[in-house]
């Protein structure tokens, strides 16, 4: 009897402890006055953490391969993008040494000489491995229409473009339906023309089998090459929503205009839809994972409305699918809420690059918060880093997207543990797994 009633006593005093247990755990609906000294504790650890970039164009400015693409005419950049940003002058300074305070000609001239002298020091592909080492950055995918000799495979791994296989016709009405198709188009009919160059094909294939088969044999030998993953652009180009065509169909229109003769604009986009299509399927049967823009982005003519993160819904949920990982670049930006929630499927990502740059870290900052509450596990840092000019290069863009994630990604842990949501050892868990963990995993030891 004696036992039974300390047993009761024990329970009761436990289930009055309850509320107040419960209390002390419960989420708050805003940061304590203690959230800036947790920031000043995380930051320092964040900075500890060696990233892996998801998504970047590594390069120079005079480097024509940086990207398959080119900025169309008369684009208007958003503000923080300008090559104007005094933070470009605070990333000189810190990469460079730069002692001025303006970029004015004659003193922009000092940087150039300054660059040119370090390529010397540090020649082939000691350079940029000289500027990742310096961001604390262990690796780079370098998102480029092909590789260069300056970049080290094992530190920039490859991702290649893969948009021109859907533009094998006469594009004469594709490149007149604006100014920025202008542009895009035949530099998809160059990069189509350099992959025919590398599998020795001289004319495209007689026959849809024979086209279908080239695709694969491109795939193969990228893939051997160190390639890591695939990557669309498709949303520059047309609306991205696709149908769901028989291979008869593809096969038909295949034959009908490789020859010659200029598609419609319906006979194009049903003949792409199979082709975007047959491409996930090669991404899933050679594991390689498939990079898709997501995000509104430059050009006079980019639709945001047509190129919607939500327009993909039907590809990444077919069940046909589910053994491709897909990689949304640009986390749908600026969709980015809707977006996460795409991630609930186990083969989809998101990558957080250009969301660095486009916003400022007060509010990225907010983007972080509010994808590491849902989904933390699914989401990739990128810094989407890219040569301005001669002056400003591809080193003071990674500095810039390096630098503002992780004060964005402290200050994201720092209001999530003081708003009891996650502990400090559960919130660097999280900034390892944004950093770095999470986008590993997807390339199955290929990458560090």
């Amino acid at each position: 009897m004696k036992l039974a009633s300390r047993v009761l006593r024990s329970f009761l005093l436990c289930v009055i402890a309850l509320p107040a247990t419960f209390a002390a755990a419960q989420a708050r609906p805003f940061p304590g006055p203690d959230v800036q000294q947790i920031y000043q504790r995380l930051l320092p650890q964040i900075d500890k953490i060696p990233a892996f970039d998801h998504h970047a164009h590594p390069g120079f400015s005079d480097d024509p391969d940086v990207d398959a693409m080119a900025v169309p005419p008369n684009f208007s950049a958003a503000l923080r993008t300008r090559d104007d940003n005094p933070e470009l002058i605070a990333a000189a300074k810190a990469l460079f040494g730069y002692p001025y305070s303006d970029l004015l000609p004659e003193h922009a001239k000092w940087l150039v000489e300054k660059k040119t002298e370090l390529k010397k020091q540090y020649p082939g592909t000691a350079y940029f491995n000289m500027i990742l080492d310096k961001l604390n950055t262990e690796s780079s995918a370098a998102n480029r229409a092909m590789m260069a000799d300056y970049l080290d495979p094992k530190r920039f791994p490859w991702v290649f473009f893969v948009d021109s296989f859907m533009w094998p016709f006469n594009n004469l009405r594709e490149a007149g339906r604006n100014p920025d198709e202008e542009v895009y188009i035949p530099l998809q009919e160059k990069m189509l023309h350099r992959w025919m160059q590398q599998e020795n094909v001289t004319k495209l294939p007689a026959d849809f089998d024979g086209y279908l088969k080239f695709i694969s044999r491109v795939l193969e030998d990228n893939r051997s090459k160190g390639g890591i993953a695939m990557k669309f652009e498709v949303a520059y180009f047309r609306p991205t929503t696709f149908g769901d065509p028989t291979r008869d169909q593809a096969a038909d229109l295949y034959q009908r205009y490789v020859t010659g003769g200029i598609p419609s604009e319906k006979d194009y986009r049903t003949f792409q839809d199979y082709i975007f299509r047959y491409l996930i399927l090669e991404g899933g049967r050679l594991h390689l994972p498939v990079h898709i823009h997501s995000a509104a982005c430059i050009g006079d003519y980019f639709s945001i409305s047509q190129s919607n993160i939500m327009n993909f819904e039907s590809v990444l949920r077919d069940p046909r699918y589910r053994g491709t990982t897909f990689v949304m670049l640009h986390g749908g930006y600026p969709l980015e809420r809707e977006a996460i929630w795409l991630t609930s499927m186990k083969n989809v990502y998101l990558d957080s690059s250009l969301g660095e740059i486009v916003q400022y870290p007060s509010a990225f900052k907010d983007t972080l918060k509010m994808w590491l509450e849902t989904f933390p596990d699914k989401i990739t840092f990128g810094t989407d880093a890219f040569p301005y000019n001669e002056v400003l290069g591809a080193e003071e863009s990674y500095w810039l997207g390096v630098q503002s994630s992780r004060m964005a990604l402290a200050a994201a842990l720092a209001e999530m543990i003081s708003e009891n949501e996650v502990s400090e050892a559960r919130a660097l868990e999280l900034a390892h797994g944004y950093l770095h963990d999470n986008a590993v995993k997807l390339y199955e030891g290929r990458v560090h």
